[in-house]
C-alpha cells in the first residue's frame, strides 16, 4: 500500500489510532476557513453598526421610528440655532395682540436684524404714537422673548419714493 494521501501523526497524537487522510484534512480546513470569515464578517458588521451608530431593533421605540414633526421641527431649530429667530417670528405674528388691534391696524413690523426692529407706520402721526410707545413696546416684547432680544425699535413713517425733485407717498 501506498503512502500518498495518508499524512503520518504529529508528535502530540504519537497514539492517534488512525492517520489524517487528505479529505478530512480539507474538511477541517474548510470547517476553519468558514469560521474565521463568519468571526471576521460579524467584526466587520460591528463596526459598521459602530460608525454608523447603527443599533439592532427591539420591541421598544427608538430613533428610526416616524417622529412627530413638532419635535422633528423642535431639534431642527435647535441644532440650526434659530431660537430667536422663530421666537421673534411667532411673536410678531401676535403683533395685534402685543400693540392692541387700533395700532396694529396702522403699523406693522418690516424686519428684525441683529436686535433692532423697524416698524412701519401708515401716518407720521402714528409713526409719533409708536416712537412715544417704544419704551412701553420694548418692554413688553423683551418679556415676551427674553431680555436683550430686542434692544432698539426704528419707526419709520409712511413709504416715501420721490418723483421729479418731490416727496410723495407711495400708494
Amino acid at each position: 500500500m501506498s503512502d500518498e494521501g495518508h499524512i503520518p501523526p504529529a508528535s502530540g497524537d504519537a497514539g492517534a489510532a488512525e492517520p489524517t487522510r487528505g479529505i478530512d484534512l480539507a474538511r477541517a480546513a474548510l470547517t476553519q476557513a468558514r469560521a474565521q470569515a463568519r468571526t471576521r464578517h460579524d467584526h466587520r458588521q460591528d463596526q459598521d453598526r459602530a460608525r454608523r451608530g447603527l443599533k439592532r431593533s427591539g420591541s421598544g421605540p427608538d430613533d428610526r421610528d416616524p417622529q412627530p414633526l413638532r419635535q422633528i421641527m423642535g431639534r431642527l431649530v435647535s441644532e440650526r440655532g434659530w431660537q430667536t429667530p422663530a421666537a421673534v417670528h411667532g411673536v410678531l405674528q401676535r403683533w395685534p395682540e402685543i400693540v392692541g388691534p387700533a395700532l396694529a391696524a396702522n403699523c406693522r413690523p418690516e424686519r428684525f436684524e441683529d436686535g433692532e426692529l423697524v416698524v412701519r407706520a401708515e401716518s407720521d402721526n402714528y409713526a409719533t404714537h409708536v416712537r412715544w410707545l417704544a419704551p412701553k413696546l420694548l418692554a413688553r416684547l423683551n418679556q415676551e422673548l427674553g431680555d436683550g432680544t430686542v434692544t432698539y425699535i426704528r419707526v419709520l413713517g409712511p413709504a416715501q419714493e420721490r418723483r421729479r425733485g418731490q416727496w410723495r407717498a407711495q400708494p
